[in-house]
């Protein structure tokens, strides 16, 4: 991979992260758009911790604040101390379904469901239910009031985007605005719930990176990607709550019809 696809992917990566639109999907379709090669999914899963950077930097305060809140409960041996504990003590056992479906299908992942096909119909699919979402959502729901199976049951959501196409943060705002949150808290919960799960695929697939034997050009245009990822990313993070705050989702269901149907015509599916 040369710097420059690295940039462009990079770019592609931090800017689509946080859309409900899909990130895979893109990483996917501008390769195959532009003639080059399928990064794969190592590469996919290792460039986002950019967005992982991006995500801690935009929500410092929020991350600092649950983290006391956890150390607090503890402190009076009492884990749903408050509101903060109890989201912050939920987390991760929210994240657990992604991770466990991730490790049981870990080979169709890499293989099988990594096809234009398959990113075709998620894009659809999940277009279909975030306008379901929105219609029946109540949306008045804000962070503070997400119980433990709340952000259980929106994890589970999460797990939808290891079907290349479906989106992590299309997912987890479609179980959040399911359950009545706003949309612009739908988000943000959908950012720090992906948190584990982004920090521990991206980890896990640079250390299998490494171990294949890459060269140093590549860990070099890797480098340049996740760094391109996380000041794009940071951007991306803003534009879309500010945008939630005043519209819905629907511009970006819209948009993932047209893309559905484009590769599928495109392409010949």
């Amino acid at each position: 991979m040369s710097l420059f696809q690295a940039v462009v992917l990079g770019l592609v990566q931090g800017l689509t992260e946080f859309l409900p639109i899909s990130s895979t999907a893109h990483l996917l379709i501008v390769p195959a758009v532009l003639g080059w090669p399928d990064p794969g999914s190592g590469f996919s899963a290792a460039i986002q911790l950019g967005t992982l950077v991006a995500v801690f930097v935009y929500f410092a305060s929020d991350m600092r604040r649950l983290f006391i809140a956890a150390i607090d409960s503890l402190r009076h041996r009492n884990l749903r101390h408050s509101s903060d504990s109890v989201m912050a003590w939920s987390i991760i056992p929210g994240t657990l379904p992604v991770g466990i479906l991730g490790l049981l299908f870990k080979d169709q992942i890499d293989t099988d469901v990594r096809s234009l096909e398959v990113v075709a119909v998620a894009l659809i699919a999940l277009a279909l239910a975030l306008l379901l979402a929105e219609r029946l959502g109540k949306q008045t729901r804000g962070l503070q009031q997400l119980g433990f199976w709340h952000i259980q049951i929106i994890g589970f959501c999460q797990a939808l985007a290891l079907i290349p196409g479906a989106s992590r943060s299309g997912s987890t705002i479609m179980g959040g605005l399911f359950l009545g949150m706003r949309r612009a808290d739908a988000a943000r919960f959908s950012f720090i719930l992906g948190l584990p799960a982004i920090g521990a695929s991206g980890l896990f697939k640079l250390g299998e990176l490494i171990q294949s034997g890459v060269s140093e050009q590549e860990i070099i245009a890797l480098a340049v990607g996740i760094l391109v990822a996380a000041v794009s990313g940071y951007l991306s993070i803003g534009l879309l709550l500010r945008f939630l705050e005043r519209r819905g989702t629907h511009v970006f269901a819209i948009y993932r019809i047209l893309l559905g149907l484009g590769i599928a015509a495109s392409f010949g599916l």
